[in-house]
């Protein structure tokens, strides 16, 4: 049943993005509904796949490499539609739902069969400390978009022509807006996120930090995005500077979440890979 509900979602999301790739085209009001409509059910339908697994592992499902992909992309998926059904910035959709759709589909081809957890890793902390770094990385994520959007309107405006892009995205300064609003929210979430690792790291290992990679690399971007977030408040950082950065934060997010899971051995290592 699990694998059915993974595969009518992953349609359900090359769906959406094609629907967001027309839109951007033709700004359709008829298009827009669509989009907003089959992201919904998309996530409906994503977020049954997840209770499904939660139920048959007995615990949050945040475990593996195909988990951790999938509630990933999940909250990205989910914040991107409170994005736009907040701010109705449609277009964006355009280049969220597309990397949404990679994450969604490296989830799909790592399926495999849920493991137990070993004794010292059951605890409720598990579920708070995972929920809170994916809602944190998936703010990040929707930050980067945010600013590669930014980049390329002013890029645009600096030609001073009419282009595809300059028509079609919106301000500058709305974007910058929004690209602050989204960094308030996704970095206390990081800092609960790391804040509840360590005291679940206690709870296991008798430890509240023991620089694994993971951890490290946790901080390294905490440091990045508190940087950026101090920069904006107390040295004016905005716009194309404070864009650029973020691409680097989420540069930093990618290797905390995959690179060091994947390459770096430590605690937290995927074990099926």
């Amino acid at each position: 049943m699990e694998k059915a509900l993974l595969t009518a979602t992953l349609v359900l999301y090359a769906f959406t993005t094609l629907h967001y790739l027309v839109y951007i085209l033709y700004r359709n009001e008829k298009v827009q509904f669509m989009c907003r409509l089959s992201l919904a059910a998309a996530i409906v339908l994503h977020s049954s796949t997840i209770v499904t697994r939660w139920v048959k592992s007995g615990h949050f499902p945040a475990t593996s490499l195909h988990e951790s992909l999938s509630i990933f992309s999940l909250l990205i998926a989910a914040g991107y539609l409170i994005l736009e059904l907040k701010h109705n910035i449609p277009v964006i959709g355009a280049f969220v739902s597309p990397l949404n759709l990679i994450f969604f589909l490296a989830a799909f081809f790592t399926q495999e069969l849920p493991k137990p957890l070993p004794p010292a890793l059951r605890s409720h902390w598990l579920t708070i400390h995972a929920a809170t770094s994916f809602l944190g990385e998936a703010a990040f994520t929707l930050s980067f978009v945010v600013s590669v959007v930014y980049i390329l309107q002013e890029r645009e405006i600096k030609k001073k022509r009419m282009g595809f892009f300059f028509t079609r995205l919106p301000p500058l300064n709305k974007l910058d807006d929004l690209n602050y609003k989204i960094l308030t929210v996704g970095f206390p979430l990081l800092t609960i996120g790391i804040i509840t690792g360590a005291v679940w790291a206690n709870y296991a290992w008798g430890s509240y930090w023991s620089w694994d990679p993971k951890e490290t690399w946790s901080l390294i971007t905490w440091l990045v995005y508190g940087g950026i977030l101090h920069g904006r408040l107390t040295a004016g950082w905005r716009g194309r500077r404070a864009a650029l950065f973020c691409i680097v934060g989420f540069a930093c997010v990618m290797f905390t979440f995959l690179g060091v899971n994947l390459l770096l051995p430590g605690l937290h290592t995927y074990s099926s890979m």
